[in-house]
């Protein structure tokens, strides 16, 4: 059995198992490359093809209950084992000072949709119902409005963005926009 072939048919159910089980997107993805390595290592011990699926569930049963168990170690620690303190403040914290400002640069209609949508935590099938439009109207000028803020941070900041295009560093332009 080759695990090129295995992995192509398999990883997408796999994913989603494991979607099911651990709510952190990153944790996903390790737990998953976890799984292709022992996938790798020992797919060759495998007798059965027919026993493929069943074998790699397990895998990744075996490999979310070791993921929960070094978590719950990991709240053993204590403040000087860690490498940050609370008190610290992330990007994510300097940033938001900007947010309001710049919301309310917006057009009032773009901003009182974000805000009810990205800060208040209403759903956007809610959202549309009560303002009487359209769902896939609202979700076209939802991911609009996001991208007029992105583009107003983008005239303040360089942003520096992970793969998921999470903010993971900022620095001020010369000439920043002043609205924060």
């Amino acid at each position: 059995m080759n695990v090129e072939v295995v992995w192509n048919e398999y990883r997408s159910s796999l994913k989603a198992f494991l979607h099911s089980k651990v709510s952190d997107r990153d944790d996903v993805d390790d737990l998953l490359q976890d799984i292709l390595i022992k996938t790798h290592h020992n797919l060759g011990n495998l007798k059965e093809r027919s026993k493929v699926k069943p074998w790699l569930f397990q895998i990744a049963n075996n490999s979310i209950i070791d993921f929960y168990r070094k978590k719950a170690r990991a709240k053993d620690l204590n403040e000087d084992d860690l490498w940050y303190k609370e008190d610290d403040v992330t990007i994510h914290q300097e940033l938001s000072e900007c947010v309001v400002p710049m919301l309310q640069a917006l057009p009032e209609e773009d901003a009182d949709m974000l805000i009810a949508i990205e800060i208040n935590g209403q759903s956007q099938k809610e959202y549309a119902q009560e303002k009487g439009i359209k769902y896939s109207t609202l979700k076209s000028r939802v991911q609009k409005s996001r991208e007029k803020m992105h583009n107003m941070f983008q005239e303040c900041c360089d942003l520096s963005l992970d793969a998921h295009g999470n903010v993971m560093d900022y620095q001020e332009k010369e000439n920043a926009c002043g609205k924060c």
